[in-house]
């Protein structure tokens, strides 16, 4: 049984996945409008793998016999910007949830909680790559930031994932 501090925890990171998910989506209609259709697909799929996120911590409160609650979720930055600065974005944003996930993953170990911890394990790893990709991408584009094209050719490559 974990503790009720560990569920309102839990329930508040369910919160901040959506919030990505809602982040990533509204990036992506940022791109569909700009045609970037291989940038918006990169950040949709990311979405939803953000939404996810939310469901896994979601099934997880439910087998261990602790309330949902879902709450607001703030709306996404209206402008956005370039490639490079939805890019910086990202990352910012992804470092942020890896704290969030560290935060819990330390509160599971002060309350001695072995099956939120182990839990947890699975999105530790997930952020190490969710963060690489990231600056990877950010990294890339900042190369190509003053070459004539070089937006297209890394909308294709992100067009590319999978």
């Amino acid at each position: 049984m974990i503790s009720e501090k560990m569920a309102e925890a839990l329930n508040k990171q369910i919160n901040a996945e959506l919030y990505s998910w809602y982040l990533y989506l509204a990036m992506a209609a940022h791109f569909e409008d700009q045609n970037f259709t291989g940038t918006a697909k990169w950040l949709k799929l990311q979405a939803n793998e953000e939404m996810g996120h939310a469901m896994k911590f979601f099934q997880y409160l439910n087998d261990v016999d602790k309330k949902v609650q879902l709450s607001k979720i703030d709306a996404p930055p209206e402008k956005l910007g370039n490639h490079t600065e939805v890019f910086e974005q990202v990352v910012k944003h992804e470092l942020l949830i890896t704290k969030n996930i560290n935060d819990l993953a330390d509160l599971a170990v002060a309350e001695k909680d072995h099956a939120t911890g182990n839990f947890l394990i699975w999105f530790v790893n997930e952020q190490v790559e969710e963060v690489a990709a990231a600056k990877q991408i950010f990294e890339k584009i900042k190369m190509v930031n003053n070459v004539p094209g070089g937006f297209f050719m890394i909308d294709r490559e992100l067009g590319m994932r999978a």
